[in-house]
């Protein structure tokens, strides 16, 4: 028993030396592409940090930055792989994380009028955004990231659907520059024309939450009216983020491919790994267990991901790729941001 034991244990030792080499070739291979990533990332969120507008999104700087690190200059090749890693396997981690900022606790602190305006407005908003983009014969990968972006939560739920449906990186750069675009456009409107609307506090906070796009746009807009606009404003929106679960498990249950290896097998639909892990963890913060602390710091931790990934995405998106792509993804966002405007306007109107 000893003699067979101590025969083992120069194969065990050789497995661990070939399983360290392994690792360390792949730390060489993704770093240089990880490294470019990392630094585009941080240079993000300092200008946004020095430039006082912190309304303004990190991932949509990041993006920018590498668009312009692409055309601008040659990105050698040795990159590649660690830009690859960045924008498909960080991604992916990111948004399962995403779950902990989310409770079914804000649905009961929205109340059930708001939830029924903020479920209205979505599911019609992200209808007709479908339908028109149908109508403009635009590709349907794009339709949906721009449809998700306007209906549900911005850059987020683009990049979420984008992974969901494996669209290409100019058509997830082009939608989340669009959406930004009118996001930022109703972060500065609506403070100004709420005195014009005499719309009540209340009223304000759940226009802005069911129809901006980003929540730090909602906050910037709900909280220049009064605390009681945006604490509601906040909440509302949060509970529209939670729609994002069904969202992404029905596109990806419905228009992904099935995978089967074995001839002769049905092919199912797939459900992928990180949409599972973003609902349980929604579950897991629903009871509360969670400690505050933890989820602060895993949420500072998330967003620098999703820059990270969102600098990577812009590393690989080429703008010839993006012109050939026209103005009609421009002209659905802005009609998709008007419907939405003034449908959520006219349901608060009517119950508020």
């Amino acid at each position: 028993m000893r003699q067979k034991l101590q025969a083992s244990l120069p194969e065990q030792n050789f497995a661990i030396k070939i399983r360290g080499i392994y690792w360390r070739s792949l730390l060489l291979l993704l770093a240089p592409g990880l490294l470019l990533s990392l630094s585009l990332a941080s240079i993000a969120l300092l200008l946004r940090t020095t430039s006082g507008l912190t309304a303004l999104s990190p991932l949509m700087l990041a993006i920018v930055l590498g668009i312009l690190v692409r055309n601008l200059s040659q990105v050698p090749a040795l990159y590649q792989p660690g830009i690859t890693f960045a924008l498909k396997r960080l991604l992916r981690v990111a948004i399962a994380l995403l779950g902990l900022q989310l409770s079914l606790v804000q649905l009961q602190q929205v109340g059930l009028v708001g939830f029924m305006v903020m479920t209205v407005v979505l599911w019609l908003s992200f209808a007709f955004t479908c339908w028109l983009g149908h109508t403009l014969q635009m590709r349907r990968n794009l339709v949906c990231l721009i449809a998700a972006g306007t209906a549900i939560c911005g850059a987020s739920a683009i990049v979420a659907t984008s992974t969901v449906l494996d669209s290409s990186d100019e058509d997830t750069a082009y939608a989340v520059a669009t959406v930004t675009l009118f996001g930022t456009l109703s972060m500065l409107l609506y403070p100004l024309v709420q005195s014009f609307l005499q719309l009540s506090a209340p009223a304000f906070g759940v226009w802005c939450g069911a129809s901006i796009h980003e929540v730090a746009q909602v906050i910037a807009a709900a909280f220049q009216v009064n605390a009681i606009s945006g604490d509601l404003a906040s909440i509302t929106k949060l509970s529209r983020v939670l729609w994002l679960a069904p969202l992404a498990i029905g596109l990806g249950l419905f228009t992904r491919p099935g995978r089967s290896d074995r001839p002769g097998l049905r092919s199912y639909p797939t459900l992928p790994w990180f949409i599972i892990i973003f609902v349980g963890l929604i579950l897991l913060n629903s009871t509360g267990i969670i400690p505050e602390l933890l989820k602060t710091g895993l949420g500072q931790m998330n967003q620098y991901l999703l820059t990270v990934a969102m600098a990577a995405m812009g590393l690989e998106t080429r703008l010839q790729n993006i012109w050939k792509l026209g103005l009609k993804p421009i002209y659905l966002g802005g009609a998709a941001w008007l419907f939405i405007t003034l449908l959520s306007l006219g349901l608060v109107n009517l119950v508020y």
